[in-house]
């Protein structure tokens, strides 16, 4: 392959790899903890804005890299609350760089939506400064119709205050008596998530060497593949994502056989408490009979409890999702009013 430039022969080394990985199973969502910036900063002497804004044009290049793999879906750990006890000046400089991407994104809106990517930013939004909570709303509206990809941004987001989060939906929930506190279970659970309408995490990637999820898609993430690897975020490579995904390729099979069970044990779980719930009110109301209309009855009370409870459920869920969604859109048309007035 003398004949070759370099980057003719890197060009034909990709699309090569590109044939080989796409002839096994391809992750349809990956998350990635984007490690290393400030390490990176520290690295090439340059100060650690430099270093952040290195790491948000690497997002942009590995987007394209999984795009072209055919990997739909990802998620990126993009601001942490934990962050929010770093100093003052580097937390100010993370909102200054989220405000200059999201406006940068804005402006290429043509481009988004020929290549149909949705954005969704996920965390309680509540705590950043108001106008980037504009921005993002504005983003976020713009593109929610788009399916041929989705680009997900934790932002203002840890695990622990997502499940929190949640708790606080499904107990205020049974307090206004939309749901019963036996409807509650992991589907429902995960429904009140900030990630509700994600795939499950198939691949995490956490770059710079460190072994931990930092507080990332923890539930998402249990029955995903998880790969480590010691580069610093701004240096990852096309060539690190092929690893990771031959890695998936590796242990999928296992871990999709672990995420079955889990499914069937979910479902099992589900059918004991919904049998539990009729017993109870045929107890309540002192129902007798002779064993097999009894028994008739009781399955005929199961499948009808099963299917109130799916609606009371499902309601409460579109009650939230309504919620959330009039959150961006109030947030969308407070930032249009305010440049109407300029």
């Amino acid at each position: 392959m003398s004949w070759f430039s370099t980057n003719s022969r890197q060009t034909w080394l990709q699309k090569l790899c590109v044939r080989v990985l796409k002839a096994g199973p391809i992750p349809k969502h990956i998350a990635f903890i984007m490690d290393g910036n400030r390490r990176f900063a520290t690295k090439n002497s340059i100060d650690r804005a430099q270093g952040h804004l290195h790491g948000f044009n690497k997002l942009a290049e590995t987007l394209e890299w999984c795009l072209n793999l055919g990997i739909c879906e990802v998620t990126v750990y993009a601001f942490s609350i934990e962050n929010f006890k770093r100093s003052k000046e580097e937390v100010e400089c993370l909102m200054e760089i989220a405000r200059q991407k999201f406006s940068k994104l804005l402006e290429e809106k043509e481009m988004i939506e020929k290549h149909g990517v949705c954005i969704r930013v996920l965390g309680n939004l509540t705590l950043l400064p108001l106008d980037v909570q504009e921005i993002i709303a504005e983003a976020v509206n713009f593109t929610k119709h788009n399916t041929r990809a989705i680009l997900n941004v934790c932002f203002s987001y840890t695990s622990r205050d997502d499940i929190c989060t949640a708790m606080r939906e499904l107990a205020s929930g049974v307090k206004q008596g939309h749901i019963k506190q036996s409807d509650i279970n992991e589907r429902v659970l995960e429904k009140c998530f900030y990630t509700s309408q994600c795939r499950k995490v198939d691949l995490l990637i956490r770059t710079s060497g460190e072994v931990r999820l930092s507080d990332f898609l923890l539930w998402e993430s249990s029955y995903g593949v998880l790969a480590f690897v010691q580069v610093l975020w701004p240096e990852f490579s096309i060539w690190h994502l092929y690893a990771a995904v031959l890695h998936y390729q590796r242990n999928s099979q296992a871990v999709g056989i672990a995420r079955d069970n889990n499914e069937v044990e979910i479902e099992r779980l589900q059918q004991e408490s919904d049998h539990s719930c009729v017993l109870q009110e045929l107890e309540q109301t002192q129902l007798k009979g002779d064993n097999s209309i009894e028994n008739l009855n009781l399955q005929s009370r199961i499948i009808e409890y099963a299917a109130l409870r799916e609606k009371r459920t499902q309601d409460f869920l579109n009650l939230l999702e309504c919620r959330r969604k009039t959150y961006f859109e109030d947030l969308d048309n407070n930032r249009t009013k305010e440049r109407c007035k300029c």
